[in-house]
């Protein structure tokens, strides 16, 4: 993989950095997961975990606040200077998280926790206690954010392309989550107009993100290059962030969002379209 085909070289990092700057005390390493059982069994030294259902999502898998948000970067020790590096389920979160408030040291490991583990790379069970910081949080940055409204806004609309993250079953609606199950009440299908490009797609078999050619020729389909702006979307987020983050840093799309909400808030609500191919 040649990392200079990306638009910009400031949004990873390699497992080779990451291990040589594990005791630096201006790095700080966050695992991003949906429940505590990885992070339990092992992880990076010096990891704290972001539990997505927990610690990022409200009951009705919205973010959480900023006051929320802000006293967790600072229970992780993470201050404005900090360099941040996630990695685990979903990295990708927690970047576009830090982007959100306006962060600028974020970075994502470029490999995947097995990966890392196969290669022999340190490893732990202690849980991590890092010492809390300061850290009043900006302003929430909406240049990376859509909500319910603006998607609705963006179907059929030739400026804005919706790009659908998930597995080719959620979008035909053969399943509302991705564990295959259905939720009561929901609905399971895609936002109309969306361009189906998983993101599954986008990451190699040790985890790494693909090369900036082959990324292009993915995104083919959506044509993210003759439109203005495109918004990204998964179930709750993860992956949709997955998608921003290689259209924003590795593709140089600009004006790339994330609908957060995503499909556990369009498909719960009564009166969105949803349409089932």
């Amino acid at each position: 993989m040649n990392d200079t085909a990306y638009a910009r070289s400031d949004g990873l990092v390699d497992a080779a950095w990451l291990e040589e700057h594990l005791a630096d005390p201006g790095v700080r390493v966050v695992e991003v997961d949906v429940s505590p059982a990885a992070y339990d069994a092992g992880h990076i030294p010096g990891a704290v975990l972001w539990n997505v259902y927990r610690d990022l999502k409200d009951g009705d898998y919205r973010l959480v606040g900023a006051d929320a948000i802000e006293g967790l970067v600072e229970r992780s020790g993470i201050a404005p200077d900090s360099v941040v590096v996630f990695y685990g389920y979903a990295p990708a979160m927690g970047f576009w998280l830090m982007k959100l408030f306006g962060h600028r040291q974020a970075r994502i490991l470029n490999t995947a926790r097995a990966t890392w583990q196969r290669e022999g790379r340190p490893w732990s069970t202690e849980q991590a206690g890092p010492t809390p910081t300061r850290y009043p949080l900006p302003a929430e940055d909406d240049r990376v954010r859509a909500r319910q409204p603006q998607v609705q806004q963006a179907i059929d609309d030739p400026g804005r392309i919706i790009v659908d993250a998930r597995t080719e079953p959620e979008y035909r609606g053969e399943q509302f989550w991705p564990s295959g199950g259905m939720e009561p009440g929901g609905r399971a299908g895609h936002v109309p107009s969306a361009v189906l490009v998983p993101a599954t797609s986008l990451i190699d078999e040790d985890g790494a993100f693909r090369g900036a050619p082959e990324l292009r020729q993915i995104y083919a389909p959506a044509d993210p290059a003759a439109t203005d702006e495109v918004i990204t979307y998964c179930t709750i987020g993860g992956r949709a962030c997955t998608a921003w983050f290689v259209l924003t840093y590795l593709l140089g799309h600009e004006r790339t969002r994330v609908y957060e909400g995503s499909w556990a808030e369009w498909g719960r609500m009564t009166a969105t379209p949803v349409e089932r191919a």
